[in-house]
């Protein structure tokens, strides 16, 4: 009898570590897992343009994705075309996951810490990661060392390694941003890394189309991305071609 006992309660004992273990396991899975989604697939809930009231209607929902439909105008020219932010939050540290895919020769790009400022477009205020097919598109070829190609912080830092999925495949992408630290990452590689608000940050954007003697009128913005409280909008760019977006989750840190 008191072997059953003793058998009984190292059962027992074992049950309850290995429910720890498994409730440890939920409790983490549940930690990595807390991201919100800031697109429900259906509706324009917490969207609009950019410096307007209402999602443009360059802009389509389609299948669960985010498109912009090209209209062959280039940047912003389609005739109700335009960037566009999620305006229901403005984030600050932060992780952004999200899909994309380009159609031939197609060019976008994901804003973030990104100000709304009447008479400047919505890329003079904030960093830009690059979306592109690179084998098409002639920026791929512009710029130095390849920095406007697809998850370079465009005209800036190229992304190391470049590792895009043709035109028409999906690729999976995460900007982490955390007291000043950001990183860009592309189909699961960490391929940029900058620091905000730095000397090394200023030496950067005097060094880009964004310099001061480039862009006298926007400058301030850029050098001090994010404005008093280095914070911004999450907003998506009409080149005036065809892109999807999807699954576009943002995780607060």
């Amino acid at each position: 009898m008191k072997r059953i006992f003793a058998l009984a309660a190292i059962c027992l004992m074992v049950l309850s570590l290995s429910a720890c273990k498994n409730n440890k396991k939920k409790a983490a899975d549940a930690a990595a897992d807390d991201a919100v989604a800031i697109f429900d697939g259906e509706t324009w809930e917490g969207w609009r343009g950019y410096l307007t009231d209402h999602v443009p209607g360059a802009w389509t929902i389609e299948d669960g994705c985010i498109k912009i439909n090209g209209s062959g105008r280039g940047e912003a020219g389609a005739v109700d075309g335009g960037d566009i932010i999620f305006a229901a939050k403005k984030f600050k540290n932060f992780e952004f996951t999200f899909e994309w895919k380009v159609s031939e020769g197609a060019n976008s790009g994901v804003f973030f810490l990104a100000q709304e400022v009447p008479g400047i477009s919505i890329y003079q205020t904030c960093p830009e990661y690059q979306i592109l097919d690179n084998e098409r598109h002639p920026d791929a070829k512009l710029g130095r060392d390849g920095n406007r190609q697809s998850a370079s912080l465009y005209d800036i830092i190229p992304a190391k390694p470049q590792n895009a999925k043709p035109a028409g495949e999906w690729n999976t992408a995460k900007i982490m941003v955390y007291e000043g630290t950001v990183v860009h990452y592309q189909n699961g590689e960490p391929v940029v890394e900058y620091h905000l608000w730095t000397p090394k940050w200023e030496e950067l954007i005097n060094n880009s189309k964004f310099s001061q003697a480039n862009m006298p009128e926007s400058y301030e913005y850029i050098l001090n991305v994010g404005g008093e409280n280095h914070e911004g909008y999450i907003g998506l760019q009409d080149h005036g071609d065809t892109v999807w977006y999807r699954n576009l989750k943002v995780k607060e840190l």
